[in-house]
């Protein structure tokens, strides 16, 4: 479903530069001010105390919550389709607090093995330290999902288009398997960005960014985001006692019974947020608020000079193969025209002759390309996974990520896209 075709409501790009603001009421200023504050004065001891008890929305501390941020959060929401949103320091702290908020110790739950590495790192080695128990299923046959699951499951996590593939994950059977399951489907939605697709209209009920990457989109701000759809019973059955039985810490308060379909949201900041304390700096909040204003220009422009430079890849000599779904030859091509029909991203992979040793020597060979480990940049970046973002995985493991010895991960950014194929082929050249 296109955004507009929605009857009501404003376009994506009048709420990627107007959502969640407004002029400050006291200077009246234009721009979101950087709220640089650690904590906010209460009105009386019992504005205080209702604050505290969650009675009250309102500003305590800035690990909670903070009203730079806060705009971000609603921005976000805005933008995917959903009923609100905590943000936090980082893209892995986000997946942390997305599943802090129902997960419990001995549950498990399934996760695609096309994932980020350090996701796979994360949830394959991290999560057990709280006794969260990952199984890893191969997307690309959905039924494989519903194969795997077990009594203990607590959810199902996907990545829209994965990293650093460019695999499309068929999101609408997911859902129903895990809808028909009882638990949520999660969807880390970063290298699509809401512009390309919007996991919650295919069923997707809590959707993850990295921030550092599109949203903010200029390589100079951490961040994550956890947005939820509101549209999840948490309630149907008992695997999610932390948001439907009493809470201790706030006087026996059920978060779902209190909060309805905000009941997520709120338990994100007050206990994730609280507890764990991965706050986002109101700084980064500012630059990506300034970021998702440009969202829609940015990603346009991404995705044609990606096309463009996944073409000359495909027939260039010293190239094996090329994994991007905007191609017709892409085994996702229609995946892509299903869920990102207005592009299919710019980061994707090529096989270089040569292997692990070609793949070293170009990247180190580029001169306008940046030898670094991020993407979704207004720059071109390359990197070697193997070396770099995948080498603490095993080189089975790689391989089923789709980062083995010969890949090579591109994130085309918005220079000419005559100037990003010429030194690729300048370093191809030198690699061969």
């Amino acid at each position: 479903m296109r955004d507009d075709d929605k009857p009501a409501g404003f376009g994506f790009e009048t709420r990627a530069v107007h959502a969640g603001a407004a002029p400050d009421p006291t200077t009246g200023a234009r721009t979101t001010p950087i709220y640089q504050t650690t904590a906010f004065v209460f009105d009386d001891v019992d504005h205080a105390a209702s604050l505290f008890n969650l009675q009250t929305y309102g500003y305590i501390y800035s690990r909670l919550t903070n009203p730079t941020v806060s705009v971000l959060e609603e921005r976000v929401s805005a933008l995917e389709g959903g009923r609100g949103a905590t943000a936090c320091a980082s893209g892995h702290a986000a997946q942390m607090l997305a599943f802090f908020a129902f997960m419990e110790p001995g549950a498990e739950f399934l996760a695609s093995t096309k994932l980020y590495g350090g996701s796979i790192t994360q949830f394959g080695r991290s999560f057990k330290k709280f006794d969260w128990n990952v199984i890893f299923v191969d997307p690309d046959d959905p039924e494989n999902f519903r194969r795997a699951l077990t009594p203990k499951c607590r959810a199902i996590f996907v990545e829209s288009l994965a990293n650093p593939g460019g695999v499309v994950t068929d999101l609408e059977p997911v859902a129903q398997i895990a809808h028909a399951a009882g638990i949520p489907l999660l969807v880390d939605n970063t290298l699509a960005s809401p512009y390309l697709c919007r996991p919650i209209e295919w069923g997707a009920d809590i959707v993850i960014h990295s921030t550092t990457k599109f949203l903010s989109g200029h390589g100079n701000s951490m961040g994550g985001v956890v947005v939820d759809s509101g549209k999840f019973d948490w309630s149907q059955n008992d695997k999610f006692r932390s948001l439907t039985e009493p809470e201790p810490a706030y006087h026996g308060l059920r978060f779902h019974e209190t909060f309805g379909d905000l009941a997520y949201t709120v338990a994100g900041h007050a206990l994730g947020l609280r507890d764990l304390g991965a706050t986002m700096a109101p700084l980064n909040a500012f630059l990506t608020i300034t970021g998702i204003e440009t969202l829609a220009l940015r990603m346009e422009r991404h995705c044609a000079n990606a096309l463009a430079v996944a073409q000359f890849l495909e027939a260039h000599p010293m190239v094996k193969w090329v994994s991007y779904a905007g191609l017709p030859s892409n085994r996702y091509h229609a995946l892509a025209k299903k869920y990102l029909p207005k592009g299919a991203g710019s980061v994707f992979t090529f096989g270089v002759k040569g292997g692990y040793e070609a793949g070293v020597k170009l990247v180190e060979g580029c001169e306008l390309l940046s030898h670094l480990a991020n993407l979704g940049d207004t720059r071109s970046l390359i990197i070697h996974p193997a070396s770099t973002t995948h080498r603490q995985l095993t080189e089975e493991q790689q391989i089923v990520a789709g980062a083995g010895p010969d890949v090579v991960r591109l994130s085309i950014g918005i220079e000419s896209a005559a100037d990003i194929i010429a030194d690729l082929d300048q370093a191809l050249r030198q690699a061969g």
